[in-house]
């Protein structure tokens, strides 16, 4: 078992805390605050332990030095102190050495919250690559470390894989939650077991529909997975977002002839055009033209689909059922929440539309468990452990690096 933040002496120490931050902001405000939310039972239990807090975490993706002007943490750090009522400070730099003289004559409760970490990938990847004196420097600023950001641990990073070699670290109560969550209710679902699956490209999450098929009863697709499906059947999907790719056409027609009793498709679907934005209509699925593209299910597959979820003992929900944000193509998200709600069943939403999609409609509360992890939701499910997680110290101490 990984070290818990409860079984770590922490008291009156000075700790570093990796937490995701990655929040969605619009017009410069925090749109979703659930992240930061998230984090706060942890926040909380090492306040009471007189701790001295340094926050890590990264915010958008930052491939050139433009990428910067938008993705400052100072937002999140303004945020953080209006839900805790108490001062966080920011520090725009991260490789000062003047941060570990700022850090030092902090005193106990003290918050400080440092720049984008990913802003360390300009230019160098320093952050990315898992640099070594990158991974030293940040562990010099504290003398224990807190892995509490689960959406990152598949990534080995000097803030969550690196910073582990030197310093004594554990899980806070976040990435606590997530583990005993997906270990409960996913890895030994109660049967029958359903997957609700959409998304973009097949090519993306061809690696977890093949582990998903393995493991439950019923798959349900919808987007640009099915549409692939659907291509691969040779059914006309017009100019609908699908693979071009004819190796991974085959490797879907294999996979539909060897699971042909789990997978279900749509039946029919509500339809645009590529070359008219008002177009909109209701198809079946063997009456699209070469122009029309597939936005959202229809009413056919919604009576399909729910006969199936309310067969079922558990759901995972990984995805979306097409353009919600769209009002002209959100019925069928829509409509599958509210069956799924109804349904009284275990439900897990995991990746970050389905969620993002929960929210937009106003399900928070409707669920089993929201998992915030995206793409560390479906790398566990898929392997059933994370390199930012193996990295981190078991019940029993091991060697640290000197720094």
């Amino acid at each position: 078992m990984k070290k818990r933040l409860e079984k770590m002496d922490v008291k009156e120490k000075t700790v570093v805390v990796r937490f995701d931050y990655n929040v969605p902001i619009v017009n410069n405000e925090i749109i979703d605050d659930t992240k930061i939310i998230t984090s706060l039972d942890t926040i909380h239990y090492l306040l009471k332990n007189n701790c001295k807090i340094v926050i890590l975490s990264h915010l958008g993706k930052i491939q050139k030095e433009e990428d910067k002007k938008n993705n400052s943490l100072a937002i999140v750090a303004a945020k953080l102190k209006n839900l805790l009522n108490q001062e966080v400070y920011f520090s725009h730099n991260l490789l000062d050495p003047e941060l570990l003289e700022r850090i030092k004559i902090m005193i106990p409760k003290d918050i400080i919250l440092l720049e984008n970490t990913r802003f360390l990938d300009i230019p160098n990847k320093l952050e990315s690559n898992c640099d070594i004196q990158t991974s030293s420097f940040l562990a010099s600023l504290g003398e224990v470390f807190v892995m509490d950001a689960f959406a990152s641990a598949h990534r080995a990073h000097a803030s969550t894989v690196g910073i582990t070699k030197f310093l004594p670290s554990c899980i806070g109560f976040s990435v606590e939650r997530e583990l005993s969550a997906l270990n409960k209710f996913l890895m030994s679902p109660k049967r029958p077991f359903t997957v609700i699956m959409g998304g973009a490209k097949v090519e993306d999450k061809l690696e977890l529909i093949e582990a998903m098929l393995l493991k439950c009863d019923h798959l349900l697709l919808a987007g640009g997975l099915a549409n692939s499906f659907l291509k691969a059947l040779n059914f006309n999907i017009g100019a609908s977002l699908a693979t071009k790719n004819a190796k991974t056409i085959e490797k879907l027609k294999n996979i539909l002839l060897n699971n042909r009793d789990k997978i279900s498709l749509p039946l029919d679907a509500i339809v645009g055009s590529s070359y008219d934005k008002t177009y909109t209509r209701y198809k079946k699925i063997n009456e699209i033209t070469d122009n029309e593209i597939i936005y959202d299910i229809g009413v056919k597959t919604i009576e399909k689909y729910k006969s199936i979820i309310l067969k079922s003992e558990t759901i995972f929900l990984n995805g979306t059922m097409g353009v919600y944000e769209d009002y002209r193509y959100s019925n069928g998200t829509k409509e599958i929440l509210q069956i799924l709600k109804e349904s009284q069943k275990i439900v897990v939403a995991g990746g970050g539309d389905s969620v993002s999609s929960v929210k937009h409609f106003g399900f928070n509360d409707a669920f089993t468990y929201l998992s915030c992890g995206g793409g560390a939701t479906l790398e566990y499910l898929i392997h059933g452990h994370l390199i930012g997680i193996d990295s981190i110290m078991e019940e029993e101490n091991i060697e640290i690096l000197d720094v």
